[in-house]
């Protein structure tokens, strides 16, 4: 099996944040996605795992984040061997809109253009670094509110920003473009776009160079944990697996069952973590699609324990 074009684009992006209420009413009712899984942190059962997309949830259009305000989790601080910024797709022609919407919700918005696409940057209640940009390539279905219409809905992610090391560069360069089936299509300055598979929106990645004296970011609240790319089977991801370790000498974890995918973790040679996730089964498994994120779904093994996770957990207004 060639597995050097397995991955088929983005899966989701994973932050940790602050304010439970805060970041729910941020990502849904300013930004107009839609919470299709309010479950709880594999690690930490007393942290909500919140679950923001599309109408259903599809890899590509999902952006998920911790809650960790009050669990004694630091600030973090952005440098390189960051995942430094995700970027959402929307249509050119509602950029106003979402210029005017986040102006008059406080939020301070930079326009400006990057290989030839206009582009607002902004930052959420926490910190991250998010941009919309304009791709009217993009036909993938947005979730509509009653604020936020089809028409200039956010249609999925379009890509993240990985903020690499002088020293890192070359060296990851390479191991994108010869194993995570990726080709370099654009440069601007110190900043390269890569195209995942065929490319387009959900499919892209970029690489910005940090200066030699840039700091080195320390994860904590308002960074981005990490970034999952999809694959379509198991068999797919266990033979990726068996590559990276067994020829590139290279820390990846067991599969882990994550419930709506089968996921594996590894750190690329400039500190980030990537995830490759499978596209099934989906979040539907435990929840209608009229009903996703309507309950606080747990893991199986903790079901049990409901009743005291649910005492622990910040009680969220939906």
């Amino acid at each position: 099996m060639q597995t050097n074009r397995l991955l088929k684009g983005l899966h989701h992006v994973t932050a940790t944040v602050n304010d439970a209420q805060e970041d729910y009413d941020f990502y849904t009712k300013l930004l107009g996605l839609r919470l299709v899984k309010k479950t709880v942190n594999f690690d930490n059962n007393f942290v909500y795992h919140f679950y923001y997309a599309d109408q259903v949830g599809t890899p590509g259009t999902v952006f998920t984040t911790f809650p960790y305000k009050g669990h004694g989790v630091r600030q973090g601080e952005e440098g390189s061997g960051m995942i430094i910024t995700t970027t959402f797709s929307v249509p050119g022609s509602s950029l106003e809109f979402w210029h005017q919407r986040l102006t008059d919700a406080g939020v301070s918005v930079l326009p400006f253009k990057r290989f030839e696409q206009d582009v607002l940057w902004f930052r959420d209640p926490s910190g991250l670094q998010l941009e919309l940009i304009a791709d009217d390539n993009d036909d993938r279905i947005p979730f509509e509110t009653d604020e936020v219409g089809s028409s200039v809905g956010i249609r999925g992610i379009h890509h993240v920003t990985l903020w690499v090391a002088a020293d890192d560069w070359d060296r990851l360069r390479q191991f994108l473009t010869t194993e995570m089936n990726m080709s370099e299509v654009a440069q601007e300055e110190n900043r390269i776009r890569l195209n995942v598979n065929e490319g387009g929106a959900g499919n892209c990645l970029e690489l910005l160079q940090a200066e030699p004296t840039a700091p080195r970011g320390k994860n904590g609240l308002g960074t981005v944990h990490h970034v999952a790319w999809k694959i379509e089977t198991e068999e797919e991801q266990l033979a990726l697996r068996r590559r990276l370790v067994e020829e590139l000498g290279m820390q990846v974890t067991e599969v882990k069952d994550r419930k709506y995918f089968r996921s594996i973790y590894f750190r690329l040679p400039s500190g980030q973590l990537f995830e490759v996730a499978t596209t099934g089964p989906g979040f539907d498994v435990d929840e209608s699609v009229e009903e996703l994120g309507t309950h606080l779904m747990l893991p199986e093994d903790k079901e049990h324990n409901r009743a005291i996770i649910e005492a622990r957990l910040t009680e969220i207004q939906l």
